[in-house]
């Protein structure tokens, strides 16, 4: 394509090239103006603000701001790619005219929005009576001035100081004001309309991350960097830079800064820092499968980057002139002061300079935010075209670039990433043409016995078969080639090796087509070691990776594996994990699916440090038990959000009044939720069931709530790509699987006092909220409390508890006990036997010892019995003393999923229960006595 000469030619080139000019002309034939000499016109650098500013006074809301605000996006980026496609613009002017139009719409959005909030909450003052103005921290390429075409814009804010607003009857704290602001900030740049958006706004790189607060006052982002700060934060900070503040905002903030992110002395550390950086980005870019991209690739403008930046991190405390965001000046000082030689430095600016115009040629094409060479013919042409050349030409002059630029940067920072460890002999057995009696002497080199060898060679044999016939291309062979020697090679160094790759193995007939997934334990040692540590730990475990594969992204930081949060964070995270679906993803599938990964990832989790030996099984319960109700209280809210959005709020309730609680029974209840326990719930309201609710499509109240527990019980239950929730039983609720899904509270109250069964006040034990109002929750504690206080006959109960308990074990004991088998939970003289017994003591003495009902869970309500005088002190222990290692023992059983029978006799153990059992149940059957 020759180089256009008229404003026709200039137009029908740029429109072919660009999707993304062509549909903004198309709309809005005004757009793009040429000039008589057909170059495209544009605002001075220094007018995006004035003209925004201009128009958005003009807008008498928030809807009218997002309209003006994305009209002119596209027109000015519309016009900035027809100019660059056309020839018209340097690199360097084209950065300085995107980084002008994004500080411009952040300033403006900015200011039309802090008066509104003003005439609403009051102005935020400081110490000494001065509106607080809120401060916008640019970071990466918009720190830097170097924006590219179709970017995010990563942004820090924060205020001078804590305070409050002026407002003369209802101030409110200046944090308060600021998060607002910046709320109605991000609203009016990010939120997607009809218009589409002004920019995607990335707040991740904030003190503390996404659980971090938006907005925060210079104090405490000083004490963050300066107690908290890491390393990728230092690099990270090399490029903030304060967007439309005052010069005594930005000689304060460099002040705050400077220490953190420039040391006094000459710093090398910063290269292994940057080292580790950029190996991890190389490991994220495999794993996703990353390739021909230019910006994170070897080579690629990430790398030109990472130069500077280390210069600037190791020297820039004592050099002042590095502290600068500017790639181009800190490449000046870097040239200017001998650090690197004067003909580098022009290799790398030019290697840059031809990527960067690249980038912004591929993103110009659909305003798409990409770095990825294309693979279509047709996207080669448009962007070779924007270079007048065709596609081989230029494919390589990018490539001559990003290998010029490797050189450099493996010269500068070095490669700190080993070559593929050698996995020796056992290479071979991968090897097409091996004979069997090769490859079972290699293993027999390794010390096993015919036996054994022939036991593994026919696990690689089959798992290597598998791979040739499903085809996972030669990038993916190539990787099987390696992990398969590397992960034999470290099971053959356990006494179990057989079992333990049969368990990985598994693993990797799962993940053997994404490829992403078989790199990274290629290249993560620390991922195949905690591979194998857990597969060797726990079958369970094992089948868990097996069907979740994406939970091997938790094996690249074992330290972050192992490292448990606080039981009380779990709703945070789930929060977190929540907050992750895009935008344009944000439906109930992806609500859903979040939800499991949530779950399946933390259970991963507690069960890695489960398996580690540092954390028992009392722990272990509470964090299990602890993660469902935080998943809980996510499906409730969710659940509720989704009907409201339909048919509005119940009269007099809200998000904060629900009038909903759940009641969790059984293991959920006692706080002894298992790894692959169901939940059995019920679900109370304390509503009266008047009215309607508010909605576009109000239905009758006691619907509504209906409606609410079969929402809950789809989100739970419904089977997505990553599998269901959890199972949950509603068969505790009143009148079980004939009653409703949701009852009244008071409903609740006379069911249990008149109709229930007494297997259902045993039930009651162990019940307890685990989401609901706080006034609702403590009605129910106390309902549950009357119910169990309430005086019984002693022998008629008994009587009851001991024919439902022969029932129970007759439907469920997986066969009779004897020498060599004991069935743990069913078996006489088993945990059940306990449970009941614990059950029986709350229902028969709660009415002179209500302390008995405090608790829900087994070891502190027999602990309850033994201070009350109901059981001895030293029955009650041994009691506990068995129940715990019997629930240990299960638990491990159930690792190694195994069931509940175990070949261990527990005599001893055995005997104390059926000791108590005998006291307290004198009368019991003759079938039971028999079994005893």
């Amino acid at each position: 394509m020759t180089k256009p000469t008229s404003a026709e030619q200039v137009k029908q080139k740029v429109t072919h090239i660009s999707q993304f000019v062509a549909d903004v002309t198309e709309q809005d034939p005004d757009a793009v103006t040429l000039a008589q000499n057909a170059t495209v016109v544009l605002p001075g650098a220094e007018d995006y603000l004035r003209k925004l500013q201009g128009a958005l006074e003009a807008a008498d809301d928030e809807a009218a701001a997002q309209r003006i605000l994305r009209s002119y996006r596209k027109r000015w980026f519309a016009s900035l790619a027809a100019a660059d496609i056309a020839g018209q613009l340097s690199l360097a002017t084209m950065l300085e005219h995107l980084s002008a139009a994004a500080d411009a719409f952040i300033i403006a959005a900015r200011d039309w929005l802090y008066p509104r909030l003003s005439d609403r909450y009051g102005v935020p003052r400081d110490s000494e009576g001065a509106a607080q103005p809120l401060l916008v921290l640019g970071m990466g390429k918009l720190g830097g001035r170097e924006l590219n075409f179709s970017s995010d814009i990563d942004l820090i804010f924060c205020y001078p100081e804590r305070g409050e607003t002026d407002h003369e009857r209802k101030p409110i704290e200046t944090d308060v004001f600021f998060t607002k602001l910046v709320q109605g900030l991000v609203n009016l740049l990010d939120t997607v309309t009809g218009d589409g958006r002004v920019f995607r706004v990335d707040l991740r790189l904030r003190p503390f991350g996404q659980s971090g607060p938006v907005v925060t006052s210079l104090a405490a982002l000083e004490y963050y960097y300066q107690e908290q700060g890491r390393d990728w934060e230092r690099y990270a900070m090399v490029k903030a830079r304060l967007i439309g503040a005052s010069s005594e905002h930005e000689q304060q903030f460099r002040q705050l800064l400077r220490p953190f992110v420039y040391r006094r002395y000459i710093d090398f550390s910063a290269i292994d820092a940057l080292r580790k950086m950029k190996n991890l980005i190389n490991q994220e870019t495999k794993r996703q499968g990353v390739q021909n991209n230019i910006k994170l690739g070897p080579g690629g403008i990430r790398e030109v980057e990472f130069i500077a930046q280390t210069f600037q991190l190791i020297r820039g405390g004592q050099e002042r002139q590095l502290q600068t965001q500017s790639l181009y000046q800190a490449y000046e000082v870097i040239a200017g002061q001998g650090l690197l030689p004067q003909q580098t430095v022009t290799e790398l600016l030019s290697s840059y300079e031809l990527l960067r115009r690249v980038e912004h040629a591929l993103q110009e094409l659909n305003d798409e935010q990409t770095q990825t060479l294309p693979d279509n013919e047709d996207a080669q042409e448009r962007v070779a075209a924007v270079f007048e050349q065709q596609w081989p030409q230029l494919l390589d002059s990018i490539q001559q670039a990003m290998r010029t630029v490797h050189q450099h940067f493996q010269q500068v920072i070095g490669d700190n990433e080993t070559d593929d460890e050698d996995a020796g002999p056992l290479q071979i057995l991968w090897q097409d043409m091996i004979e069997d009696a090769t490859a079972l002497d290699v293993l027999q080199d390794y010390g096993l016995n015919k036996q054994r060898a022939q036991a593994i060679w026919q696990l690689v044999n089959e798992l290597r078969d598998e791979v040739r016939k499903r085809g996972s291309g030669p990038r993916g062979r190539k990787a099987m080639g390696k992990l398969v020697p590397l992960l034999l090679q470290r099971c053959l160094q356990l006494a179990d090796a057989e079992i333990v790759l049969e368990r990985v193995l598994g693993i990797l007939r799962r993940i053997m087509s994404r490829t992403a997934y078989v790199e990274l334990l290629v290249e993560n040692v620390g991922a195949r070691e905690q591979l194998v540590k857990l597969c060797r730990a726990s079958s369970w475990i094992a089948q868990h990776l097996a069907k979740l594969p994406i939970l091997l992204d938790e094996l690249i930081d074992p330290q972050h594996l192992y490292e448990l949060p606080a039981v009380n964070d779990y709703r945070a995270i789930i929060d977190e994990y929540l907050l992750r679906i895009p935008e344009q993803e944000d439906d109930l599938e992806a609500q859903m699916n979040a939800l499991r990964q949530a779950r399946q990832s933390c259970q991963l989790k507690i069960a890695a440090a489960d398996i580690s030996g540092g954390l028992p099984l009392m722990k272990v319960s509470d964090h299990l038990s602890y993660l469902a109700e935080a998943i809980i209280g996510a499906v409730v809210r969710l659940a509720w959000q989704q009907l409201v959005a339909r048919h509005g709020c119940p009269p007099g309730r809200s998000p904060e009044n629900m009038g909903f609680a759940v009641i969790a029974y059984g293991k959920l209840g006692g706080i002894e939720l298992s790894y692959s326990s169901d939940l059995d719930l019920v679900f109370v309201t304390d509503s009266d069931y008047q009215g309607e609710t508010d909605g576009v499509k109000p239905v009758e109240t006691q619907q509504f709530y209906l409606r609410l527990a079969q929402r809950i019980l789809h989100l739970f239950t419904t089977r997505t790509m990553i599998g269901t929730l959890y199972d949950v039983d509603m068969r505790l609720r009143p009148s079980g699987k004939a009653g409703l899904l949701v009852t009244r509270l008071a409903t609740y109250a006379s069911y249990l006092a008149e109709d229930a069964w007494t297997w259902e006040l045993q039930a009651l034990v162990r019940a307890r909220p685990v989401f609901g109002d706080q006034q609702l929750c403590q009605a129910f504690g106390k309902m549950r409390k009357e119910q169990l206080c309430q005086p019984r006959n002693a022998d008629k109960l008994a009587q009851q508890v001991v024919e439902m308990r022969e029932k129970m074990r007759s439907h469920k004991q997986q066969q009779a006990d004897n020498e060599q088998s004991f069935d743990l939970k069913q078996g006489t003289g088993g945990i059940t036997d306990i449970e009941f017994l614990v059950q029986y003591l709350v229902l028969r003495f709660s009415n002179v010892s209500p302390q008995l009902t405090e608790y829900t869970d087994n070891v502190r309500i027999l602990a309850q019995a033994g201070e009350a005088g109901v059981l001895s002190a030293a029955q009650a222990e041994q009691l506990t003393r068995v129940y715990v290692h019997q629930r240990e023992y299960l638990h491990q059983l159930a690792l190694d999923d195994r069931g509940s029978v175990t070949h261990q006799p527990f005599t001893e153990e055995r005997a104390i229960v059926q000791q108590a059992w005998q006291e307290w149940f004198p009368g019991e059957s003759e079938s039971d006595r028999r079994a005893n």
